[in-house]
């Protein structure tokens, strides 16, 4: 974890870093997402979508597009 997350952690407040890539609108994790995924560990894809606030839709699709990225890294080092 970054040590702008663990000062945090430590300190039990949000993060003030809005342009902070890791920055998320959800106080619950400490406005951060590796927080988030250290404290939650697996999500579904509906627990994303409102860390994030946006559609299940929209992140099924982020996800099948990432899978489908994958999929042709793998054909390719095959």
């Amino acid at each position: 974890m970054r040590s702008c997350c663990n000062s945090c952690v430590v300190n039990n407040t949000n993060c003030p870093i809005k342009d902070c890539k890791h920055w998320i609108d959800h106080k619950d994790d400490l406005n951060c997402v590796l927080i988030a995924v250290e404290k939650n560990g697996s999500m579904t894809l509906r627990e994303v979508a409102e860390r994030l606030n946006i559609s299940f839709v929209r992140v099924k699709q982020i996800q099948d597009r990432a899978l489908s990225k994958l999929q042709l890294k793998e054909l390719e080092i095959i």
